[in-house]
């Protein structure tokens, strides 16, 4: 056998924590090393678009004209003509003039009014891009309290410098 005691593990271990494999009062810490990277990266694309259109029609104009006239003319005479002293001559006229006329018009005007449309259209795109990228490394020391002519510290060895 050799001179080195390798202690008993406790039989409570439930691999939580590393065991004392040195015996005594656990005066031994080992060393961590740890290194990792972390890449991220977010692409988004947003598009956006949309359009409007309107017309507008407005039939407004409508007319109406009436007119009419009536005219009557009525009209009674009488005439007598008389010539004497030696030549005797007489004469006598009756007449009677009656006229009427009418006149009737009607108009009527429709007309369709004003008209117009309008077209508009949008579109955008935004684009984001981002990016991250990392790295890290963590080394944590040993030591012991049973270091070399009671130092207190453990030394790295030839291998770790």
């Amino acid at each position: 056998m050799s001179d080195y005691d390798g202690g008993e593990l406790d039989p409570g271990y439930t691999g939580d924590e590393q065991p004392d494999t040195y015996g005594g009062d656990g005066g031994t810490d080992y060393g961590q090393y740890e290194t990792g990277q972390q890449h991220e990266s977010l692409d988004q694309l947003h598009q956006t678009s949309g359009s409007e259109a309107d017309a507008s029609n407005q039939f407004a104009v409508y007319e109406q004209d009436h007119a009419a006239a009536e005219s009557t003319s009525f009209d009674q005479g009488h005439h007598v003509e008389y010539t004497n002293p030696s030549g005797a001559h007489y004469e006598e006229s009756d007449f009677t003039s009656y006229d009427h006329s009418e006149a009737e018009t009607d108009h009527v005007f429709a007309a369709e009014g004003s008209e117009s449309s309008h077209q508009a259209e949008f579109s955008t795109l935004d684009a984001l891009r981002e990016q991250l990228d990392s790295a890290f490394t963590s080394i944590t020391g040993g030591s012991t309290d049973d270091g070399p002519a009671g130092s207190g510290n453990a030394g790295l060895g030839v291998a770790s410098n």
